[in-house]
């Protein structure tokens, strides 16, 4: 079981950056609940927050349970120990292909929304695709650090 040491002191770093992407993550959620609940006129309006692909009370569930997800993560990083920051090799590769995949999609996704529709340009009608980009980036940082973490204890046997 690993236990943050000299040896792996960018785990901290792996966490501050799991943290600040969580929080972005949080903040679009927290966000988009604002506006389907409050119509704030400081944000966006909810048509550019959410793509329709999926009913907005359902995605409201995903993205609570992503969320827990993310803070579960986060939890383990913190205790320098635990299910998520003990992920097998295979684990991590399997993450850092599918945040390729994922964030690949996501271009895609943008390339043909610029496409069908060319007055969202930028960022006015994307910001679902940007928080995707967070959630793929999650993904990666959570497998290259698993990966990273693997490595070493192959070179020097468990912490």
């Amino acid at each position: 079981m690993l236990k943050f040491s000299a040896r792996n002191g960018d785990a901290r770093q792996y966490q501050i950056l799991l943290l600040a992407l969580t929080l972005l993550f949080a903040g679009c959620v927290g966000g988009q609940l604002l506006v389907a609940n409050l119509q704030v006129d400081f944000l966006p309006p909810f048509e550019r927050w959410a793509s329709g692909l999926v009913p907005y009370p359902l995605l409201v569930v995903i993205q609570f349970v992503l969320l827990l997800v993310m803070f579960a993560i986060l939890r383990d990083f913190a205790r320098g120990s635990g299910f998520f920051v003990n992920l097998s090799l295979r684990t991590g590769r399997f993450l850092i292909a599918f945040s390729v995949l994922y964030a690949l999609a996501m271009i895609l996704r943008y390339i043909v929304t610029m496409i069908m529709h060319p007055e969202l340009r930028w960022f006015s009608g994307t910001i679902p695709i940007w928080f995707h980009f967070v959630l793929a980036a999650f993904i990666y940082l959570l497998g290259r650090f698993t990966i990273k973490n693997n490595g070493r204890e192959e070179l020097h046997g468990p912490a």
